[in-house]
């Protein structure tokens, strides 16, 4: 394929490329014909998968692969590099805004690894100057100079995996640390981050409500800018769905998800998606690029790229095993799969994302993030609100609170679409 140089005008306000200026011949030759016009691209977040933990957990349905004696720290920032040279040609003039190094266990990483992967990504992308940069860990993992290392290569937002501050819980999630170990980690995060996330669960095996209730007023006491309530759930090809444990039942769960939504409001968070709770603008901004049906490169083992073109959207899948990602990448092959995803599928999974989200989204961004019109999605969306699922007015859609529990009624219907 010929090298073509994508001229796009850039808008540093709202992060939108305009592609008027590209010709159609042009863009056809690199990005291919379709039946969608998009006339903006939406804004593009970076993505970087670490693939190794110490131990996996038996809930964990994430590509991640335990550490058996030492992992190849070095190869592996390589064929991160060559991953994201090999992609340049896709996201060529574009601005990165958000970047998230999820895992796995990133902070298993060198100090000086960490540095040398952002120096990387700052040296090939533009990279916007208040860009949110944030970086998953594992309280087993905590040390006091290696974060203080992390916060000056860059990061700005830690995201820890608490999951419960009760050390009998955590035992029975299999997490490598126990609830003193939890809390500490929560005290070097406050000492080099001012904006963190707590990954808390509920619904825990033998987990009782005041037990939840003791887990969500310890976080709270602990103010984190932002919290992720999660239900455990059992997931397919995990040890816990081969031998599922005893987790409270649908009425208790229930009753846990109300009583953690009112103790959450009452301490000042805004519920602003499903299982994500904020101090006022402390959304995460990567997460809520995802939901509005954003951009995102993603690099790394198994990682998931979502990319738009004047004409289509296209989805790809990197290498899964880190050895096979590896040698795939550093020979500029690291993408095992890349499909374009139909005109007849991209206005469910629009709604499949800004359905999450409490708000519900802007009837302006429908078009401007899919290509298509929205009365093409007209029957559901009557059906939807005949049943109490949204309700809409000519800016915007939103679910009820009955369609925020029902969720995956209301998803389903853009399916059934």
């Amino acid at each position: 394929m010929i090298p073509i140089k994508l001229v796009t005008s850039l808008t540093p306000e709202s992060g939108k490329v305009s592609l008027s200026a590209i010709p159609q011949q042009v863009a056809e030759h690199f990005l291919g014909p379709g039946n969608l016009n998009l006339s903006m691209l939406p804004p593009l977040s970076l993505y970087i998968h670490f693939p190794w933990c110490i131990k996996k957990c038996p809930y964990c349905d994430f590509n991640s692969h335990e550490v058996k004696t030492h992992f190849d720290e070095n190869r592996y920032l390589a064929a991160l590099r060559a991953d994201l040279e090999a992609a340049l040609p896709m996201v060529w003039g574009r601005k990165i805004y958000t970047i998230f190094i999820g895992g796995g266990t990133p902070s298993l990483m060198s100090a000086a690894g960490l540095d040398r992967l952002l120096s990387d990504v700052r040296t090939l992308l533009p990279i916007d100057g208040s860009a949110e940069i944030t970086m998953e860990a594992n309280p087993g993992t905590f040390e006091t100079e290696k974060f203080k290392s992390y916060r000056a290569s860059g990061v700005n937002r830690l995201s820890v995996g608490i999951q419960s501050f009760n050390s009998q819980h955590l035992h029975a999630l299999g997490r490598i640390h126990n609830g003193d170990e939890a809390k500490k980690a929560v005290d070097i995060a406050q000492k080099y981050f001012d904006n963190f996330n707590l990954d808390l669960m509920f619904a825990l095996p033998g987990q009782t409500l005041k037990e939840a209730q003791q887990d969500v007023d310890t976080a709270i006491n602990l103010a984190p800018s932002h919290l992720s309530l999660y239900h455990l759930t059992l997931e397919p090809n995990t040890y816990f769905a081969k031998y599922p444990p005893t987790i409270p039942d649908d009425d208790l769960s229930a009753e846990m998800q109300d009583e953690i939504q009112l103790r959450m409001q009452q301490a000042g968070y805004v519920n602003y998606e499903v299982s994500a709770y904020a101090k006022p603008g402390r959304e995460s901004r990567h997460n809520l690029n995802y939901w509005n049906f954003g951009d995102y490169l993603g690099i790394g083992a198994g990682a998931h790229s979502k990319l738009s073109f004047p004409h289509r959207i296209i989805r790809q899948v990197r290498y899964k095993q880190p050895q096979k990602y590896m040698e795939k990448s550093l020979l500029g092959a690291a993408v095992e799969e890349s499909i374009d995803i139909p005109p007849n599928e991209i206005g469910f999974e629009f709604m499949l994302n800004s359905l999450r989200l409490s708000q519900g989204f802007a009837v302006n961004l429908f078009n401007e993030r899919t290509g298509l019109l929205l009365n093409s999605l007209e029957k559901p969306l009557l059906i939807a609100e005949q049943r109490g699922l949204i309700e809409r007015d000519h800016q915007a859609i939103r679910p009820t609170v009955l369609g925020r529990r029902f969720l995956n009624d209301l998803q389903q219907l853009f399916l059934e679409n």
